[in-house]
C-alpha cells in the first residue's frame, strides 16, 4: 500500500513522471531552483504564478535530488515545505517520493480514543541508539505495559543533532539524526502491527532560533502587529493569512495521511495568536475531521494553558466536533502539590486544599472552569463538567514537568514512596485517559534536562537564559548554585537523558513496573469496556476536611467506578466500600469484610450497579 499527501508547495512527482517544485515567496522579483543530482548540478528559472507563488516543472529531479532555492539571486536557502534535509536545517532538500515506502498495515484504522493509555516518548533519548529504527525494539515492552498509543514529542527537522524538538523550522522534515522518512514511517507502520496508535507532537506557534529562513523568503509568514517570546507571531491573521494558514492545515494532514499517524498534539496553542472569526485551532481540526475517512480513528490533543472547552466540544453522538482532548495540566499541578508541597510559580494556584482541586479534575476536567488565577492575574477556563472524561489527559510526569526543573529530576527522585504510588493508582484507574512519560512506568534513574545543540553566541544566550530562569527561586539565589544547571548544549547533558533499559530488571525499578502493569491490567479489563458509552457525562466527588475524597463516575450497563482515596499522612474514616473492590493501594483487604478506614496514602477501588 503506498500513500502520500499532495501539497500545494515543495517537491511533488507529476503524473508524467517529472517534478514539480513551488515556493511561496510573495515579495520575490526572481526565484532560481537549484538542482544536484549525482555530482552534476544545474539551475532552473522559477515561474511567478498567482498568490505570490514560483513553480517550476523539471525533468529528471527523481527522489534523492537535492534542492535549494535562491531568491533575488541571493545565496540558496532549504524548501520550507522539504520532505527531508539529511544535511541539516541550512542544507539543501532532498526530493521523496512517498511511494517508495510500502505500508503493511492496510488494515489498520485506529484505536477507539476511550481505550487511550499514552506514552510520551523522545525518540533521541529513548533507547541508546536514539533512532526511529531503534525505538522499533522497545514497542513489546510499551504494550505489554498496558499502553495503547505511544506519543512522539517533535520530530520536524531542528538546527544541530540534540533537540527537544520545540525548536523545528522545518515543519515536514523528520529530522535526519533520527533516520530516514522511512525510517520513521516503518516506526509508525511497526506500531499499528503491535496494535498501537501513534500520535505526533506538533507546534504551530513558533519556530525554533536558528535555521528558520521563511522570514527571508516570505516575510509575510510572520505578522509584527502581535509580539511573542520568539518574536513576531505567526501569521494567522494579517494580509496574506491565507497562505500560511494552508500551510499549517497541510502539515497536519500530510502526518496523518502519508505518514498515517493516528493523531497529533498540538504545542501551545494558549500562545497561537489569531483574532480572525475562525481560529486556525478550529480550522485545522475541522479540516482534518472532513478529510479523515468515516472509519478512521484521528484524534487531536491540545496543550491550552487557557482551558479553553469550546475546542473539545461533542456532537449529540458524543464525536468531538474539533479536537479529541486536552492535556490536563491542573490534575498534575493539584497532584505535585500533594506529593511534594512545592507551591512556586504556577504550583501557587493549587496550594490551598489540593485534594479538592484534583478531584475536581478526575470528576470534570478542569479545576479552573472560568474563576480567578492568582499566579495569573486574571480568571481562567471555562466550565468543563458537560464534556466527557475522556476529553481530558491525565498524568504525573511529562517532557515539560520533569525537564523544566533545574536539574530534571523525576518525580519519584524527592515524592515519598507510599505517596507516589498512590497518586499513581489515582491516575490509572480513574476514567480519563491517562499519559506516561518514558521510563516513568520503572522509576527511571536517568533525568530528562533541558538539552540542544546551538553554537557560538546562540549557545551562550540560552545558557544564560536557562540559569537566569532559576534566578528567582531561593534555592538558587546564590549564582554559584545556579553555575551547576547543566549547560543545555554540553553533549554530556544529553546523553544523561538516555533511558538505562537494564533498570527494569532491578530490584526497586521491578516494583515499579509490576505496579504500573497491575494498574493498566484492571483498566483494561475492568475499566475500559465500561467506557464505550458514557451516560453521565462528568464525575460527582465529596472532599472531606482531611482532604481524603471519593470520586464516583456511573458508566455504561448501570455501573458506577468509585475512586475513595486518601492523600493525606493520617488515617481516615471512609465507610466499607460498596460492591467490589478491584483494587486496593496501601491497605489489605479482609476477605469476609471491607476495610472502614483508609490508612495514609491508601487508595481504594470499586465497582458496582447503580
Amino acid at each position: 500500500m503506498k500513500r502520500a499527501h499532495r501539497m500545494p508547495f515543495g517537491a511533488e512527482a507529476t503524473e508524467d513522471g517529472r517534478t514539480r517544485f513551488r515556493l511561496w515567496a510573495p515579495r520575490a522579483n526572481a526565484v532560481d531552483i537549484a538542482l544536484e543530482r549525482d555530482g552534476a548540478k544545474r539551475t532552473h528559472a522559477m515561474r511567478a504564478t498567482d498568490g505570490g507563488l514560483f513553480e517550476a516543472v523539471v525533468d529528471d529531479a527523481p527522489a534523492g535530488t537535492r534542492y535549494a532555492f535562491r531568491i533575488d539571486g541571493r545565496d540558496a536557502v532549504p524548501d520550507p515545505a522539504s520532505r527531508w534535509n539529511p544535511e541539516d536545517v541550512h542544507g539543501p532538500s532532498v526530493v521523496v517520493d512517498p511511494g517508495e515506502y510500502s505500508w503493511q498495515d492496510g488494515a489498520w484504522h485506529g484505536r477507539a480514543w476511550h481505550q487511550a493509555v499514552i506514552y510520551e516518548l523522545h525518540v533521541g533519548t529513548f533507547t541508546p541508539e536514539g533512532t526511529f529504527t531503534a525505538a522499533i525494539d522497545r514497542l513489546g515492552h510499551v504494550k505489554s505495559l498496558g499502553v495503547t498509543a505511544i506519543e512522539l514529542m517533535p520530530v520536524a527537522d531542528f538546527a544541530g543533532a540534540r533537540n527537544w524538538g520545540y525548536d523545528g523550522v522545518l515543519l515536514y522534515a523528520p529530522d535526519a539524526s533520527y533516520g530516514t522518512p522511512s525510517d520513521l514511517k516503518r516506526l509508525v507502520d511497526a506500531a499499528h502491527a503491535h496494535d498501537l496508535m501513534v500520535l505526533l507532537d506538533v507546534v504551530y506557534n513558533h519556530f525554533g532560533p536558528e535555521g528558520n529562513y521563511l522570514p527571508e523568503i516570505a516575510p509575510e509568514f510572520f505578522n509584527a502587529a502581535h509580539q511573542t517570546p520568539w518574536g513576531p507571531a505567526i501569521n494567522y491573521d494579517g494580509e496574506c493569512n491565507r497562505a500560511v494558514r494552508d500551510f499549517v492545515i497541510h502539515n497536519a494532514l500530510y502526518w496523518l495521511e502519508e505518514y498515517h499517524f493516528d493523531g497529533l498534539r498540538l504545542d501551545a496553542v494558549h500562545a497561537i495568536v489569531d483574532t480572525s472569526p475562525r481560529h486556525i485551532v478550529m480550522e485545522l481540526a475541522d479540516t482534518v475531521r472532513k478529510a479523515m475517512p468515516s472509519d478512521r480513528h484521528v484524534h487531536l490533543v491540545l496543550e491550552n494553558d487557557g482551558n479553553t472547552a469550546r475546542y473539545l466540544t461533542r456532537a449529540t453522538d458524543g464525536t468531538p466536533l474539533h479536537a479529541t482532548a486536552q492535556w490536563n495540566d491542573d490534575a498534575h499541578h493539584a497532584l505535585h502539590v500533594i506529593l511534594t508541597g512545592e507551591t512556586d510559580a504556577y504550583y501557587a494556584d493549587y496550594a490551598r486544599r489540593p485534594a479538592r482541586y484534583l478531584a475536581r479534575c478526575l470528576a470534570e476536567g478542569y479545576a479552573y472552569q472560568g474563576e480567578w488565577s492568582s499566579f495569573r492575574g486574571r480568571t481562567r477556563g471555562e466550565p468543563s463538567a458537560a464534556l466527557p472524561l475522556d476529553a481530558f489527559v491525565n498524568f504525573l510526569q511529562n517532557h515539560d514537568q520533569v525537564g523544566n526543573r533545574a536539574f530534571g529530576e523525576r518525580i519519584d527522585a524527592f515524592a515519598p514512596t507510599n505517596a507516589l504510588r498512590a497518586a499513581v493508582a489515582c491516575l490509572l484507574l480513574s476514567p480519563s485517559p491517562p499519559m506516561l512519560f518514558m521510563g516513568e512506568e520503572f522509576a527511571a534513574s536517568s533525568p530528562f534536562l533541558f538539552f540542544c545543540d546551538f553554537e557560538g553566541e546562540l549557545a551562550d544566550a540560552v545558557r544564560r537564559g536557562r540559569r537566569a530562569e532559576f534566578a528567582r527561586f531561593p534555592a538558587f539565589s546564590d549564582p554559584s548554585v545556579r553555575e551547576r544547571i547543566p549547560d543545555p548544549n554540553a553533549r554530556e547533558t544529553f546523553e544523561r537523558c538516555r533511558l538505562r533499559w537494564q533498570e527494569c530488571n532491578e530490584p526497586g525499578h521491578r516494583d515499579w513496573l509490576e505496579l504500573y502493569r497491575r494498574c493498566l491490567a484492571i483498566r483494561r479489563d475492568r475499566l475500559v469496556p465500561l467506557l464505550g458509552r458514557p451516560i453521565e457525562r462528568s464525575g460527582r466527588y465529596h472532599v472531606r476536611e482531611d482532604d481524603a475524597f471519593t470520586v464516583t463516575w456511573q458508566l455504561e450497563s448501570g455501573m458506577r467506578w468509585q475512586l475513595d482515596a486518601n492523600l493525606s499522612d493520617r488515617a481516615v474514616d471512609i465507610g466499607a466500600a460498596q460492591g467490589e473492590v478491584v483494587f486496593a493501594c496501601g491497605i489489605d483487604v479482609p476477605q469476609t469484610r471491607e476495610p472502614e478506614k483508609l490508612p495514609a496514602w491508601g487508595v481504594r477501588v470499586s465497582l458496582r450497579r447503580a
